[in-house]
């Protein structure tokens, strides 16, 4: 019918956010402040004004958000937690904050005793004293992708810790994101603040349901100032049916040293973007990432480190699992500032696939406009080296057995680089949990 507009598709999926919008914008957390609520209503203009990011777009040109954009998601048929939750909890010291479909589970969650000058508060309780405090570290709405804004616009929870100067908090800050809801979709924020000398150790577990089809959302933001030392640990352990986007951007101080360890194990498709800006001189990063992904699942790894000022150190390596029909992205970008001489950066990749359909794709990249630097970079991608599997089975093993030791050997590559010997064992079990003959590693172990 002429003059008359039809929405298509891509319209009518991108409406269903702004209804959600709609919905929850009165009762988020925070909803009083004023600022707030004007950066999630820009947040959500510029989300339906550029809509999900498309392979047309150099970053996501080997993601596809498609089947996600036409997913649908409620809030039903909750299911109970807690024993999930207690049995993460089982035997592991340190501060623990619960997160149930996106909020805060006072009950499930145990922060416990804290040292002075250390603040570790859900973000739905922190607005009611600190909104001003948190205003600087909350985020603009044109940071990002549009996927970042539709965070920004929607994220329900969230933990802020903030670290005094010379504070350093000695066991585990834990953060852990559960899903009750086969198929909801939720938005966290996390905010991360670690003043001058500043120490401590946090670690992100996403977990849910076997069957679920949730959708998370989670953006971790850092600033830490000189000197401080941040160890940041994501362990990503959702259900094969899941969707997960998440974010991890850090601002570096004078002297700062930043550790990432990401570890992507579930999920249909799993995107991670993860940053790291040097701010001032003599700061050091370690990007560490491992992923394992079988059937027809997805990860994607996105990672930038930017030497923008002298004598900064960057060690990043990523090593990933293809098994089955699964694809795996890794594409690290090291941007060497102009004046940022004495950069001492190396970045690396390996892949290792099981089957002739699994897929990598590896985009190293070294973008330098300073003189006096000492960079490296590289990928590899293979199978299962023959000699390797062949001087196993002269000493007794049986093929299959010879596999599963060589695989879950290149995996343990990545999870050595974890210090904390109580995280590293929690991981360790993770990894053998799923990879082919896992039961028997496991009882080897």
């Amino acid at each position: 019918m002429s003059g008359q507009h039809l929405a298509s598709p891509a319209d009518a999926g991108l409406q269903v956010w702004a209804d959600v919008f709609g919905r929850r914008a009165g009762s988020l957390p925070g909803a009083g402040v004023t600022w707030l609520a004007d950066v999630r209503r820009r947040a959500l203009d510029r989300f339906m004004s550029e809509g999900w990011p498309t392979p047309r777009i150099e970053a996501w040109r080997h993601t596809s958000l498609a089947p996600l954009a036409a997913a649908v998601f409620d809030d039903g048929d909750a299911q109970p937690v807690a024993e999930q939750i207690a049995a993460l909890k089982a035997g592991a010291p340190g501060h623990w904050l619960v997160f149930v479909d996106g909020a805060f589970d006072a009950a499930l969650s145990d922060i416990g005793a804290l040292p002075a000058g250390a603040t570790v508060l859900p973000l739905s309780q922190a607005w009611s004293d600190h909104a001003e405090v948190l205003r600087a570290a909350y985020g603009d709405a044109a940071e990002g992708h549009s996927t970042s804004a539709l965070n920004l616009a929607l994220a329900s929870d969230g933990a802020w810790i903030r670290l005094a100067q010379g504070v350093a908090v000695e066991q585990p800050i834990h953060l852990v994101c559960a899903a009750a809801s086969p198929r909801a979709a939720h938005f966290l924020r996390h905010l991360i603040q670690a003043e001058a000398g500043s120490q401590a150790t946090v670690v992100e577990h996403y977990v849910g349901a076997p069957e679920a089809a949730n959708f998370r959302h989670a953006a971790t933001r850092l600033r830490l100032d000189r000197d401080a030392r941040v160890t940041h640990l994501k362990l990503q352990q959702e259900s094969a049916q899941a969707w997960h986007l998440g974010e991890i951007d850090a601002t570096q101080g004078r002297g700062s040293t930043f550790v990432s360890h990401s570890v992507s194990l579930g999920a249909r498709l799993a995107r991670h973007d993860i940053a790291t800006h040097f701010a001032d001189e003599r700061c050091e990063t370690l990007l560490n990432g491992l992923y394992y992904v079988d059937q027809r699942r997805h990860v994607d790894h996105h990672t930038l480190i930017g030497h923008e000022k002298p004598r900064c150190v960057s060690h990043e390596s990523y090593r990933g699992i293809m098994a089955d029909a699964s694809h795996g992205v890794f594409s690290g970008r090291i941007l060497v500032a102009p004046g940022a001489d004495g950069t001492d950066a190396i970045q690396r990749n390996d892949s290792l696939l099981l089957s002739r359909l699994a897929k990598s794709d590896a985009r190293p990249e070294l973008e330098i406009y300073a003189d006096d630097v000492k960079c490296a970079h590289g990928a590899t991608v293979g199978q299962i080296d023959e000699d390797s599997l062949f001087y196993l089975r002269s000493r007794g093993l049986d093929e299959a057995h010879a596999r599963d030791i060589l695989i879950y050997a290149f995996a343990a590559a990545s999870v050595a680089r974890i210090e904390s010997d109580p995280l590293r064992r929690r991981v360790e079990r993770a990894v053998r949990a799923l990879l082919p003959g896992g039961a028997a590693l496991e009882e080897a172990a």
